[in-house]
């Protein structure tokens, strides 16, 4: 029977269908079955994966009923087929490893299952096989140890993230390093490795990248262990956008091919260990959007001018050493929206340009020394946060600043602006959550328009000349008020309530209230969050009431009370173990010494009128103990040995009492935090103990106007921070102490029994006062031995006063200094590090005066009075241009008075009497 030509066609067709489908079908089977398997392979995988399903948003919805290409995180191709996998934050913390479900997903692309906890395994082979996948995200998954050499396999990888930002477990790239890794992955255009430890130096990491990645468009290497320098090869990576290598110990300068990065639209080097000069070049690239260069200490640099096509959005440079003017140019940067310098060292003014930046959201200009006024920013309607503290800005406050209507924080403390605040339109809703103008010079009433700011959970308006008498109940209406400094201003604060509808401050944190012009304590009983309160320097009488310790639900941790009329405290007592610091100095408390909280750190009892013995166990309960002042009041009896249980105190000054005894040798063996120690003007006897250890940090030592006697000990030569010395008015035996002078700056050993030569193999080349008036010293004053005393100029005129700092819990610790100027005795509460004085009067010294006291080009008190000095008197004493007291009276001097003592203007004491003979 005869077959038609049109059935034979038909026939050929079926045929070649049925091939093909066969084809197909096999083809399919080989990566992943059949499409319509595909549903099977995805549930399989849900079942071996171990995942919290309270956590998981996609996972725990997969089910039969549903389309599998519709469920959550899964994405498919239009034959069906699974290209992507998207598995972030699902909670999955096991049941990875050797997955057939996942390797049968042949057409899989794409892979994500960041922010999963995998518990520190080995990244698992089952993900390494899938050769077709071209972004592959692991972003804190808490993979850990040796990145396995199967990634370089996967040639067809476009983006990989090994990420782990917070990392428990650590990634690591040693063997394998990272050339091997990469070496095969040409087509990847994006690398994060950010938190994976690759111990290289720069020149490996820089080529393995650069000549295995040519196409490379982000680069992220962030706290990744990478040593320096930056590798010229870098600069091979043309196509390069972002670029983040921050937390590397770089240690080097900040090459110039950035700038010929064409698409760069982020560089991000902080704390880098950057040094030298910026390229001003890379500011102008207009292409880039975000830099940031915080915390380099030592990267210098300008900012240049900038061009109106410039795409910069946010620019960091807070904690490097960059300075110069602000460009007015700063106006063309249209896109703005952040820019920090917190403490760098850029001056003059802020350009009136930035006012008009639409798109500024925050502005961090504070520690710096920026001059003139504050730009309005009245174009800023999208302006949140302005920090310009701690600079040099002068001026009133533009009145626009507070009616922006997306403000929420204002900090302009420690500033030089003035004038009156006036009241200003407030928006029905303000969002200024902080508002912090301290330390300026601000006067004239509190507007009113403050009390209407519903949101602000700060406002400090202390130091400053605020006056007129406030309520402090207006503040109540700020039911969000947590901290509220109002403290010396000329402000006489009305603590009294008059309306008894509105409540308390509900959740006062922090309150200042020193110099308001207070004659009593403000009840604050019902305020329970209260944990900071200072009422100093006021005028509050009679005793500390018990109920202040009530205060924040008995949890208060900071009261100051000083410069009060406060007699004593209430018993009995009931003072909390929260509180870590009680400050009650200058009142006319009397009596025992009250207990000191069980936990507390700073305590200062200092200039009362306690009296009786300090109590034995003083030392037992303090062990957090840092600073401790006990001066100036009238205790008696021996310092209790229980001292040394404090082994984190920093500070003890018992000076100014009469106590009696001898020093505890344990007090200086086993406080090794001990910076300070002041005993002075005490009735102590006996030795100085020889128990100074190795790790000695003392700083300031003053046991003068005592009566200890005995020699110096030996080990305080391991106080190798000493800078401060103080033992006048002792009965100390001894030799002139030449080892301790590589760190002092104040050696004052008058009026005791040292004797001997002043002669030492090192220089003094950091002291600026000497005073050994009133001993038996003997012998010549040899030249060598002034020899860089008081010459280094760059070191005595950085500004400030010779102190002790250490930490934020303990004050600034000034020194002060009683010295003989014009006969008669001055006392310095405070010593400016210019400050220079020589006395070795009353002593037995001989021979002629060095010339070289002459070169002291800084000495401004100069005594050598009452000793057998002979010769004339040096002619180079006319150089010592800052001298204002001079005294050489009483010696066995000739000749005449050098005429070069006429230059000495500042002379206002000259004093050569019984001294000079014809």
């Amino acid at each position: 029977m005869g077959i038609s030509l049109h059935s034979q066609c038909f026939f050929c067709f079926i045929c070649i269908l049925s091939i093909f489908c066969i084809t197909n079908c096999f083809t399919h089977h080989a990566y992943s079955q059949c499409p319509e398997d595909q549903r099977t392979l995805l549930l399989e995988l849900k079942k071996d994966l171990i995942f919290d399903s309270t956590l998981s948003t996609k996972l725990v919805l997969w089910n039969q009923t549903q389309d599998y290409c519709s469920w959550d995180g899964v994405e498919c191709d239009g034959a069906g087929h699974v290209i992507s996998l998207q598995l972030d934050g699902e909670g999955i913390s096991g049941g990875i490893h050797n997955l057939s479900s996942l390797a049968g997903l042949g057409y899989l692309k794409k892979l994500n299952l960041a922010h999963n906890d995998f518990g520190g395994v080995q990244i698992p082979g089952g993900i390494l096989n899938l050769k077709h996948l071209t972004h592959l995200n692991l972003l804190d998954t808490g993979f850990g140890g040796q990145v396995p050499i199967e990634i370089s396999l996967m040639r067809r990888l476009v983006s990989l993230d090994l990420s782990s930002l917070f990392p428990i477990y650590v990634l690591k790239i040693e063997n394998p390093n990272l050339k091997m890794l990469l070496q095969n992955l040409t087509e990847l255009r994006e690398l994060y490795l950010d938190g994976v430890n690759i111990p290289a130096k720069g020149r490996e990491w820089c080529q393995a990248i650069s000549s295995s990645l040519p196409e490379l468009r982000i680069l992220s290497l962030r706290d990744c262990s990478l040593s320096g320098p930056l590798h010229p090869s870098l600069s091979k990576l043309h196509f390069l956008s972002v670029v983040q290598l921050d937390f590397n110990d770089i240690l080097s300068p900040v090459p110039n091919f950035f700038a010929n990065f064409s698409y760069l639209t982020t560089l991000s080097l902080s704390l880098c260990s950057l040094k030298s000069s910026f390229p001003d070049m890379i500011f102008q690239i207009p292409t880039l959007e975000n830099l940031d260069l915080s915390m380099n200490v030592f990267l210098t640099g300008t900012i240049p001018q900038f061009h109106s096509n410039a795409s910069l959005r946010t620019i960091m440079l807070s904690h490097t050493n960059f300075s110069g003017p602000l460009p007015n140019s700063i106006g063309n940067l249209s896109m703005l929206s952040e820019i920090h310098l917190h403490n760098c060292s850029f001056t003059g003014p802020i350009p009136s340009t930035m006012a008009t930046l639409t798109r500024l959201v925050y502005v961090d200009l504070s520690w710096n020394f920026f001059t003139d006024s504050i730009p309005p920013f009245y174009m800023s309607k999208k302006l949140q946060f302005v920090h310009l503290s701690a600079n040099l800005l002068s001026g009133s406050i533009p009145q626009p600043l507070f009616s922006l209507p997306s403000l929420i924080t204002l900090t302009l403390s420690k500033n030089q602006l003035s004038g009156r605040l006036y009241e200003f339109p407030t928006l029905q809703f303000s969002n200024i959550v902080e508002l912090d103008l301290s330390s300026n010079r601000l006067e004239g009433q509190i507007p009113e328009s403050f009390f209407t700011l519903e949101r602000l959970d700060t406002l400090d308006l202390s130091h400053n000349f605020f006056n007129g008498k406030v309520q402090l109940e207006k503040f109540q209406r700020l039911q969000y008020l947590r901290f509220l400094g109002l403290s010396y201003n000329n402000l006489s604060v009305d603590t009294s309530i008059t309306n008894t509808s509105l409540s308390t401050f509900p959740l006062l944190f922090w309150l200042g209230l020193a110099s308001c012009n207070l004659h009593k304590f403000p009840d604050l009983i019902n305020h329970p969050k209260l944990v900071d309160l200072d009422l100093s320097n006021n005028r509050i009488t009679g005793e500390v009431p018990n109920w202040i310790w009530e205060i924040g639900n008995g949890k208060l941790s900071y009261l100051n009370l000083f410069w009060n009329l406060l007699v004593g405290l209430q018993k009995p007592y009931h003072i909390p173990s929260s509180l870590n610091s009680l400050d009650v100095h200058s009142n006319l408390l009397h009596g025992e010494l009250p207990p000191l909280p069980p936990h507390a750190e700073y305590i200062d009892y200092s200039h009362n009128n306690f009296e009786k013995s300090i109590p034995l166990n003083i030392g037992n309960p303090t062990i957090e103990l840092v600073y401790l002042s006990l001066a100036n009041n009238s205790l008696s009896g021996a310092i209790p040995t229980s001292f040394c249980n404090a082994t984190q105190l920093q500070v003890l000054n018992l000076s100014a009492n009469k106590l009696s005894g001898t020093i505890p040798p344990c007090l200086v063996q086993n406080l090794k935090q001990l910076g300070v120690l002041n005993f002075g003007g005490n009735n102590i006897s006996g030795n100085i103990p020889n128990t100074f250890g190795v790790n000695c940090n003392l700083e300031i030592l003053d046991i003068s106007r005592n009566y200890l006697d005995g020699s110096l000990p030996v080990s305080l030569a391991n106080c190798k921070s000493l800078q401060v010395l103080n033992i006048g008015n002792n009965n100390i035996d001894d030799g002139f102490p030449c080892m301790l002078l590589s760190s002092l700056r104040v050696l004052v050993l008058h009026s005791n029994r040292f004797h001997g030569q002043v002669r030492c193999s090192k220089s003094w080349s950091n002291l600026q006062i000497i005073d050994i008036a009133s001993n038996n010293f003997t012998g010549y004053l040899y030249a060598k031995s002034f020899s860089g005393m008081m010459l280094e100029k760059d070191a005595r005129l950085e500004s400030g006063y010779i102190h002790y700092r250490r930490g934020f819990l303990v004050d600034d610790q000034y020194y002060s200094v009683k010295v003989i100027v014009k006969g008669v005795q001055v006392e310095y509460k405070k010593i400016w590090t210019t400050f220079t004085v020589i006395d070795f009067s009353c002593n037995n010294f001989q021979g002629e005066i060095p010339n070289a006291i002459g070169d002291l080009s800084y000495l401004q008190v100069l005594n050598l009075s009452h000793n057998t000095f002979a010769g004339t008197i040096p002619k180079s004493l006319g150089n010592l241009t800052q001298l204002g007291s001079l005294d050489l009276s009483t010696n066995q001097l000739t000749g005449e008075i050098p005429k070069e003592l006429t230059r000495l203007t500042f002379l206002g004491a000259l004093n050569l009497s019984n001294s000079l003979e014809p």
